[in-house]
């Protein structure tokens, strides 16, 4: 590992140890939230702008680094800019910051991990390469991964940057939609186990693994229009290429048993 990697990767463990020494993850809870949420509305009333900044930038920084509040933050955006402007914001302030710590995970480890599991990486690459974006669109709808491991695992891959920010984006729209949704309403919840009901959850499975199924199905079809192909093909073959002979001999078994 270089001077730039090992200088980038003490970085980074210098703002998490910090996040946790200083206690800043206190600020990122629910009831912190609830206590603050009348004092964060003031201060946005009266500097809208950098309100929508620092809160952007708060936002990309936990989730670049992946420090656990993002969920909180989401609320956040909801209590505080309302339903139309916090999923706005939040879209594409978690798509940077996923996309930031993507990338930091493919400048570190990508190289070393290459050396170390060359042979099952290329094979995983391949897969990635004609499906990566499918299945990301699924892990980002499927709230089972956290998407912190998905950020840092696709990291680890050959999918193109600009793929990986605009199929986060999108796969992430429907989770963002309830937490902002939910932020509007935030006088009205007691935990975070209020917002997603398991109906919530399994329609986010639906949703997740419909285009995958849908991939699987076509897929098939093709195989067997292909086999299908490939059979007409070898009775054509064979009815141009046999020997005369043989065909000959055929035709004449076909006339003996007709007239017997």
């Amino acid at each position: 590992m270089n001077f730039s990697r090992i200088a980038l990767l003490a970085f980074i463990v210098v703002l998490i140890a910090a996040f946790f020494i200083f206690d800043l993850h206190s600020y990122l809870t629910f009831e912190a939230l609830k206590s603050q949420q009348e004092a964060i509305g003031t201060y946005r009333s009266i500097h809208p702008g950098l309100a929508v900044a620092i809160y952007a930038l708060i936002y990309i920084a936990v989730t670049s680094l992946s420090l656990p509040g993002a969920a909180i933050l989401t609320l956040a955006g909801g209590a505080v800019f309302g339903f139309l402007w916090g999923t706005v914001i939040v879209s594409f302030a978690s798509s940077f910051g996923a996309t930031l710590a993507f990338l930091a995970a493919r400048f570190l480890f990508r190289d070393a991990v290459k050396a170390r599991f060359g042979e099952h990486l290329q094979a995983i690459d391949k897969g990635v390469a004609k499906q990566g974006a499918l299945y990301l669109f699924t892990l980002r709808m499927v709230p089972v991964v956290p998407f912190f491991v998905i950020n840092l695992a696709m990291g680890l891959t050959t999918i193109k940057i600009l793929t990986f920010y605009w199929v986060s984006q999108v796969g992430m729209l429907a989770g963002t939609l309830v937490y902002v949704n939910a932020g509007t309403q935030l006088g009205k919840l007691e935990s975070l186990s209020d917002i997603l009901s398991p109906g919530l959850l399994g329609s986010f499975v639906l949703l997740g693994i419909f285009p995958l199924l849908a991939n699987k199905i076509v897929e098939t079809v093709k195989v067997s229009k292909a086999t299908e192909a490939n059979k007409y093909a070898a009775g054509v073959w064979k009815r141009n290429h046999a020997p005369v002979g043989f065909l000959r001999w055929v035709g004449r078994f076909h006339a003996w048993r007709r007239g017997n």
